[in-house]
């Protein structure tokens, strides 16, 4: 698996999928209706209406063109099992003078959440996890200095 590539869950392209119907239907739908309401007010140049509308509309498409973009680009990777870090791997960690483990998932950046538990394979600490195995042992830069990790376990 390579790591420079983009990747999701298929638990994300189900979302970004559900999304993109909701934008394109609905949504674009509620914007063509507002706007069509807007320009009913009169003299467009000063109708702050509808300069909001037009703004709404041109962040609808902007998110509209970043959802396929991130489809189409993206490869879709499905639970990783093994004993291998890569990308939807579930690994436990323990820091250097620590008892307490941690446990989180390798995803691509698209889905990045540490407060869900959930790394980027791109960030430093997934580059660093990334291809090791149980026992292994890693260490990274942080904005404090290095920091030292034990992989207690990969599933």
């Amino acid at each position: 698996m390579d790591q420079t590539s983009d990747y999701i869950t298929e638990e994300k392209r189900a979302e970004l999928l559900s999304e993109l119907k909701n934008l394109e239907g609905p949504k674009r739908k509620e914007i063509i209706d507002n706007l069509e309401y807007a320009k009913s007010l009169g003299d467009l140049s000063e109708n702050a209406e509808y300069h909001q509308v037009r703004e709404d509309q041109g962040k609808l498409e902007e998110r509209i063109a970043k959802v396929k973009q991130i489809l189409q680009s993206s490869k879709t990777i499905g639970k990783s099992g093994g004993d291998v870090v890569q990308i939807g791997s579930s690994v436990e960690v323990q820091k250097d003078g620590s008892k307490e483990t941690k446990k989180y998932v390798i995803v691509g950046s698209e889905e990045a959440d540490m407060a869900k538990g959930k790394i980027s394979n791109h960030s430093p600490f997934g580059i660093a996890l990334f291809g090791k195995k149980k026992g292994d042992s890693v260490s990274f830069q942080t904005p404090g200095g290095v920091v030292n990790y034990k992989i207690v376990n990969v599933s």
